[in-house]
């Protein structure tokens, strides 16, 4: 989709997106890194959020309001549900605290309630804690999660031979779709010779460390 390229172009120009060698959290050495918390300002914001709302009304996922697991995705689900509703489509949202207050707004929840089906809207998906409390969090609220939508899906294998977001699907019964893929980046590396290098590192990478696209 020309948004996935766009979106990559974009966060390399943000420098978001990193080439070089990175220790992930499984321990691995990866070739690139990500990391959403350098769109930092109200521009580059602005302009994540609508690569958000550009690919969840791309998806097809059908939902009635939006849901942001603290910390990273209280910004993401505020700005994305302006750029949704900039798009046409008005939809309520909420996000968690970490702990519960006794006072003032009690509870873990801020925002709407929870209600119909709920999108939750993420920065990547890494072991699924934040997923698995979000989804207890929407079902107890009486409400049912119907999604996930990430910015980059690392397609990449876990402990087993699925990767962490084949295993919310299988576990949860719920799509997740991305901006973009690591075979976006991949395609979009094959069009610049100037990553040439990057581009056969991490093709090396996912051939070692990869999951199936299915």
């Amino acid at each position: 989709m020309d948004f996935s390229r766009q979106f990559i172009e974009f966060a390399l120009g943000k420098g978001v997106l990193r080439f070089g060698e990175f220790r992930t959290k499984a321990g691995r050495m990866s070739p690139y890194f990500f990391d959403s918390g350098l769109f930092d300002d109200g521009a580059s914001l602005g302009r994540l959020a609508d690569f958000y709302a550009r690919a969840i009304l791309a998806c097809g996922i059908a939902f009635d309001m939006l849901f942001g697991p603290a910390y990273k995705g209280i910004a993401l689900a505020a700005a994305t549900a302006v750029a949704l509703a900039a798009r046409g489509r008005n939809v309520p949202f909420c996000f968690n605290r970490k702990e519960a207050k006794d006072h003032g707004e009690k509870g873990l929840l801020i925002g709407a309630r929870p209600r119909g089906r709920v999108l939750i809207v993420d920065d990547v998906i890494s072991a699924g804690t934040s997923v698995r409390e979000s989804v207890e969090r929407i079902s107890a609220a009486g409400a049912r999660p119907c999604g996930v939508v990430i910015a980059l899906d690392r397609m990449e294998r876990g402990s087993g031979s699925r990767s962490a977001v084949q295993e919310v699907r299988a576990l949860y019964g719920i799509p997740v779709a991305a901006v973009a893929t690591l075979d976006d980046l991949i395609a979009y590396l094959a069009g610049r010779e100037d990553l040439a290098g990057s581009l056969e590192a991490i093709r090396a990478y996912r051939q070692r460390h990869g999951a199936d696209a299915a």
